[in-house]
């Protein structure tokens, strides 16, 4: 905002107006969007999500959801992050944020043209799933009966969705991911589909 409203001796005062007339809401201090007379402009969710707490990625049941895993429509927008775990309650939504190790992060993120001129970095299908088991507290998959439960059960994932993920890259985290022996169980479920 402060390089849009460079002309300005005084910005913030200007940026205060703006949001006194409804022309911008605070998402947080220093990050705005449009406002319309029903709130905030087009601006995506998950990019929303990117810029609220970062570095992120969209994950968990927003990713699942989007990639069409689940069935649920998700109120919340989940994303991981190497920081501190975090809530934000905006105008624009409800955005959580769940910590996850370094180099596991890093690993199946997709930047994600979502519409014209908006991209945001979403968790593959493969990274989504691993990130709902590694999250899932007291969630540790020791066979592939209760395995296969936990995907098609709690999760409502359909077995041709799990038919086609790719078992290759998940093997290639489970090295530094945490819960290791639950992904090494979701690959052998996996493998007997």
């Amino acid at each position: 905002m402060l390089d849009i409203l460079k002309e300005y001796k005084r910005p913030n005062d200007k940026i205060s107006e703006l949001i006194k007339n409804g022309d911008i809401i605070s998402l947080k201090k220093g990050l705005y969007v449009n406002a319309t007379k029903n709130g905030v402009s087009g601006t995506e969710p998950f990019l929303i999500a990117n810029h609220l707490w970062g570095p992120s990625y969209v994950s968990l049941e927003s990713a699942l959801s989007y990639w069409g895993l689940i069935p649920e429509r998700v109120y919340e927008t989940s994303s991981m992050t190497i920081k501190l775990s975090k809530k934000y309650k905006t105008p624009a939504g409800r955005y959580t944020y769940r910590t996850t190790p370094w180099p596991y992060y890093s690993f199946g993120i997709k930047s994600i043209e979502l519409s014209d001129g908006q991209t945001a970095l979403i968790a593959s299908p493969e990274k989504a799933l691993c990130d709902k088991i590694i999250t899932t507290s007291r969630l540790v998959l020791r066979g592939t009966a209760q395995t296969l439960n936990f995907l098609t059960d709690d999760l409502r994932i359909e077995p041709e969705s799990l038919r086609k993920l790719n078992l290759k890259v998940i093997r290639s985290w489970t090295k530094d991911a945490p819960k290791k022996q639950s992904l090494l169980m979701l690959i052998k479920t996996l493998e007997r589909l």
